[in-house]
């Protein structure tokens, strides 16, 4: 039933926005009052990740979806996982105690290229990019590119690229904002930023700090090997935790030809979970924690306004580790045990030429080496990547856009791989019909390659193998797309069809007499009672192919004065194929809606917001268990600006999350799987201060 009523809603929201569509083009004459321009949002804005240099939305033939800034302080968002959940939905996240498990488009977190101003943003858990290390207080925009993207941007660029851009504002001398937000179950975020600009010199000082308490919604969980009975838990439904980001960049552009970079960020998180109790189940005896050191250097020489030189050199460094808060048999309080530490440093040098009015051309070639040193999986090894590429763009016959890309890659173990690119554009006025087929691979990671890892949890042995005969993955994805785009309506249909070959995934090994006695050699730790009770070990193989389907719609409309109303609705049909079976991939889901509607009107020196936005889905596949169920979830914020002080600008602000307190208040099982993490419904207050010279 909960099903059928989301599909009904769909079905209303996109005919009342077809009928607002019309709506905004019949009234579209009577808004051109250039005095306005600031109270509609931006549907043409400048983009980078599609093509490699910098155009128009419009203008770019391959599709980009941007969330701005001003859309994500309009939605009362802080954290970059809300910003993707409640904006884009081809992406859904699952926070746990190992980061947060990020899905685009049917595939999971290794398949998704993350990047901060182009480049990779390493340091994972568990296969999950840890999001806390982005800098929210520095988010100019987040472009997202579906699809395979390896021709440009190299391995992990099959489900698609997620491009975060920062903002460096040169407009005043001198900026402090101060962006506060606090909530229920603990959640707080202060986002503190100071610029000073003057003479070509730049100087850029963030504070990022984001904290939210353990909860459960559900305080019951089966007893492991019981389907009725249970027992009181502590285990968090969701896990707490609190993290810091610091951030200093400098710019200097002595003239117009020139403009230098250099940055450093450090991040550190901490997870904040229920201790061990002797009287209920679900305690822990430490806290994950983790930290990450990036920066990076680069530089632009102009040659012209359409030629110039770019180099960037970034190094980044992360790691994570048990912290204990309880005193154990083997730990003393405050005791460290590192899990993991990884290092990546890449260096990119990039052309972009205007070699002819109607063409541009992109050529570069970049080095990275990755190196990872895992105690618990006995892995202390790096490895090297080469890689140079072209991509050449041209227009043709007035209204013709194409654009072809090659890259060859060098891997230290693999050997060379081509990722082609071509894209198709017609553009007859504001209609845009796009054609795009481009190649991906994704390079096994060095814990798929050589982990040798053995724990045990819960009195049982859990092996893991690498395996240095993996192939890389491989990917082709076509995509069509149709758009219509004035600077009062955009409406975009897009249809993709991506194909995975050779997929890694950790399959399971039964094991006999003859494997047991040497696994026991490989691990003499274990003990008979683990070695009587191991029944199989895991091992990293090629054995499965994907297959992704799907269809995006996405439409914005800037109706009446002040008035912004959008939807972006996903279907995603995902399957894999393991021997001669094909099932749906877990934690896919088929449908999927955000919408958002807003308003924004000024009296004097005050302004109101007034943002109303939801997500709706239906049911998480999960093919070894009960499926998670759909929801919908609604929420409004408003924000309040007083801007009488001519330096000060102050914005108060108060919404509601989950309005209708939807929760999924199962009871918890060692299988059980979720799709909705929210606590219920819950007041937001914050307040913004922003001082400028």
């Amino acid at each position: 039933m909960a099903s059928l009523q989301n599909k009904k809603t769909l079905i209303l929201i996109v005919a009342l926005l077809s009928g607002s569509a019309t709506f905004a083009q019949i009234h579209q004459t009577e808004r051109r009052d250039s005095s306005m321009a600031g109270q509609t949002h931006n549907l043409n804005p400048v983009v980078v990740t599609g093509s490699g240099h910098h155009q128009r939305l419009k203008s770019t033939a391959t599709p980009v979806h941007v969330l701005s800034s001003r859309e994500i302080a309009e939605q009362g968002i802080t954290t970059f996982d809300a910003a993707i959940q409640r904006m884009m939905p081809q992406v859904s996240m699952a926070p746990n105690s190992m980061g947060t498990f990020l899905r685009m488009n049917g595939l999971g977190n290794k398949y998704v290229l993350i990047l901060v101003n182009g480049q990779k943003l390493s340091g994972d858990i568990s296969n999950n990019v840890d999001l806390n290390r982005i800098n929210m207080a520095r988010v100019k925009r987040i472009e997202v590119l579906d699809g395979a993207a390896s021709s440009l941007y190299g391995s992990d660029a099959i489900a698609g690229v997620i491009n975060i851009i920062t903002d460096q504002p040169t407009q005043n001398l001198f900026n402090i904002t101060s962006d506060t937000k606090v909530s229920g179950k603990g959640q707080f975020t202060e986002n503190v930023t100071l610029d000073i600009f003057s003479h070509g010199f730049g100087s850029y000082t963030s504070f990022a700090h984001d904290r939210a308490d353990s909860y459960r919604n559900n305080d019951l969980e089966l007893v492991k090997g019981s389907e009725t009975e249970t027992q009181q838990t502590v285990s968090p439904f969701f896990t707490g935790y609190h993290s810091n980001v610091v951030g200093q960049t400098f710019t200097f552009s002595p003239n117009g030809r020139v403009a230098l970079n250099a940055g450093v960020n450090y991040s550190d998180k901490m997870t904040d979970r229920p201790d061990t109790r002797p009287d209920v189940a679900g305690g822990l005896d430490y806290e994950m924690h983790y930290r990450g050191l990036r920066w990076n250097v680069g530089g632009i020489l102009k040659f012209s306004s359409r030629n110039s030189l770019q180099a960037d050199f970034t190094i980044d460094r992360f790691r994570y580790g048990k912290e204990y808060d309880v005193a154990t048999k083997d730990y003393e309080v405050g005791d460290y045990v590192q899990s993991k530490k990884q290092r990546s440093m890449e260096g990119e040098v990039k052309a972009i030429l205007g070699l002819t009015t109607n063409s541009t051309t992109i050529v570069g070639a970049d080095w990275r080496n990755d190196k990872l040193n895992a105690s618990s999986g006995n892995i202390d090894k790096d490895v090297y990547t080469i890689a140079a590429y072209a991509q050449h763009e041209a227009k043709f016959l007035d209204r013709f856009t194409a654009t072809v890309g090659l890259r060859l890659t060098h891997h230290e173990t693999f050997g060379q791989h081509l990722t082609p690119k071509a894209t198709l554009m017609y553009a007859p006025g504001n209609i845009r019909l796009r054609a795009t087929y481009s190649a991906g691979f994704r390079a096994p990671g060095l814990d798929e390659l050589y982990y040798h890892y053995f724990s045990v949890n819960r009195g049982k042995a859990q092996i893991s193998f690498g395996n240095q005969t993996l192939s890389p993955e491989k990917s082709n994805y076509f995509s069509l797309n149709a758009e219509y785009r004035t600077q009062f309506l955009a409406v975009s249909l897009t249809g993709y069809v991506n194909r995975i070959n050779d997929m890694v995934v950790k399959n399971n090994v039964a094991v006999d007499d003859a494997g047991l006695a040497k696994l026991r050699t490989e691990f003499p730790e274990m003990t008979d009672d683990q070695a009587a009770k191991l029944e199989h070990y895991a091992l990293y193989q090629n054995s499965d192919k994907g297959d992704v389907k799907g269809m995006q719609v996405n439409v914005s409309a800037n109706l009446f004065r002040g008035f912004n109303l959008s939807l972006n609705y996903a279907y995603t049909h995902a399957r894999t194929k393991s021997g001669e079976e094909w099932r749906v991939l877990e934690r896919s889901i088929r449908h999927a809606a955000v919408i958002a509607a807003n308003y924004h009107h000024v009296w004097g020196k005050y302004g109101l917001n007034v943002n109303l936005n939801g997500r709706l889905q239906s049911k998480t596949y999960y093919p070894d268990d009960e499926d998670a169920p759909g929801y919908g979830v609604w929420n409004i914020h408003t924000t309040h600006t007083f801007d009488g002080l001519g330096w000060a600008t102050l914005e108060p602000s108060v919404g509601v999350e989950n309005i209708f307190d939807r929760v999924d208040r199962r009871v918890d099982s060692s299988k059980r799987k979720y799709a909705l993490y929210s606590p219920g419904r819950m007041v937001v207050v914050g307040l913004k201060l922003k001082l400028r010279k």
